[in-house]
């Protein structure tokens, strides 16, 4: 009887020493705000915007159509990035609408995805899960207190109204400096945005800035990447070391033939050399199946290089194409739903992209 009440005062003190001590170390995190890390894969000026993790500019609001205005609230591609010796990172994030779908993990969909550079290179280090429009989470701990260089990467297909990160008391948070070389603005549709990457570092855009170790900008637009010239206007005001349009899957034939041509002549207004590089449209898996499937990309993707070369013919230079040929591989494992990725197709099409990109395109400031 001894025995058992001993064994049950011992377990209740060390439930309570526990308990204190998680306490201890709960106290010991402080937080800090955007004043304290650099907030990247935007090419507009926080200045400029309703909340410094928007896409778009708050002067496009009254300009753009109501669906690619609230998709601009989407932060895909906007990412955060800090130095900190902390023993552990933390994040607090809080979205903008909580969304939900059902072809896509609530990881890509609001989570955040925590890097850290090793060796020249970006490594996964852990994902937070959301679980409301209120988040918090910790990503990494029992770290040794050496100073190191982070990156998150934020939610694709939510936005956020705000973002902390945490470390220890003990540690300190640093603001980088800008990079100097610079960032390669997309241009497309649900594709680009990510859907539907597991988690928000997955898309193809954001592993692309992985392994080219460059900024990359994701104006992609769920359904509603149409070559439309308010935002055509947005992207030629960025310095970009180029231009990449993908927005053939949310495009008709006769759109094609009508915008091509302006979307190019509005970029080189203000960008008189800076590489443009349009793609096909994905080979869908349906594609192999059905016929109508076929033909409708097939036209699409013949109009998108009459267009092309028009464009090249009237002497417009630093003009590039790359088809579609393989570009998610061809056993039809790629994507989810026949049209939007998986982490295996989105690894795919950014190997392909990079392998189709000249090194040469990358500028410095």
């Amino acid at each position: 009887m001894r025995k058992v009440l001993y064994l049950l005062i011992l377990t209740v003190f060390s439930s309570s020493v526990f308990s204190q001590e998680t306490a201890v170390k709960k106290e010991n995190v402080k937080y800090f705000d955007k004043e304290h890390f650099i907030i990247e894969g935007t090419g507009v000026a926080e200045s400029a915007k309703e909340s410094p993790y928007d896409r778009l500019p708050a002067s496009s609001k009254d300009k753009v159509r109501k669906a690619v205005w609230d998709l601009s609230k989407n932060s895909a591609g906007i990412t955060v990035r800090f130095f900190s010796n902390s023993s552990l990172i933390k994040i607090k994030w809080e979205l903008l609408n909580d969304t939900k779908m059902n072809h896509m993990a609530e990881t890509g969909i609001k989570g955040v995805d925590l890097y850290t550079r090793v060796n020249g290179s970006w490594l996964y280090v852990n994902t937070g899960r959301p679980t409301a429009k209120n988040n918090e989470a910790l990503l990494v701990s029992t770290l040794s207190p050496e100073k190191r260089e982070y990156k998150v990467w934020l939610p694709l297909y939510d936005g956020v109204t705000k973002v902390e990160i945490g470390i220890d008391t003990l540690a300190s948070i640093e603001k980088p400096a800008p990079s100097r070389t610079l960032p390669i603005v997309f241009y497309g549709t649900s594709i680009t945005q990510g859907g539907c990457a597991s988690r928000p570092a997955m898309a193809y855009t954001t592993i692309i800035s992985r392994k080219m170790d460059v900024d990359c900008i994701n104006l992609g637009f769920s359904g509603n990447g149409k070559m439309e010239d308010p935002v055509v206007d947005v992207i030629a005001g960025i310095n970009a070391s180029f231009y990449v349009i993908d927005c053939l899957p949310n495009m008709t034939v006769e759109e094609v033939r009508q915008r091509v041509a302006p979307l190019a002549t509005k970029i080189r207004e203000k960008n008189s050399n800076t590489p443009i590089v349009f793609v096909e449209n994905i080979v869908y898996s349906k594609s192999f199946y059905e016929e109508k499937t076929k033909s409708l990309i097939n036209d699409k993707n013949n109009a998108l290089k009459t267009e092309f070369e028009k464009l090249r013919k009237s002497g417009m230079k630093n003009l590039h194409y790359i088809n579609n040929n393989g570009a998610i591989g061809y056993d039809n494992e790629a994507t989810v739903d026949g049209v939007h990725m998986t982490d295996l197709g989105f690894m795919r099409m950014a190997d392909y992209l990079i392998e189709n990109f000249d090194k040469n395109y990358l500028k410095i400031k």
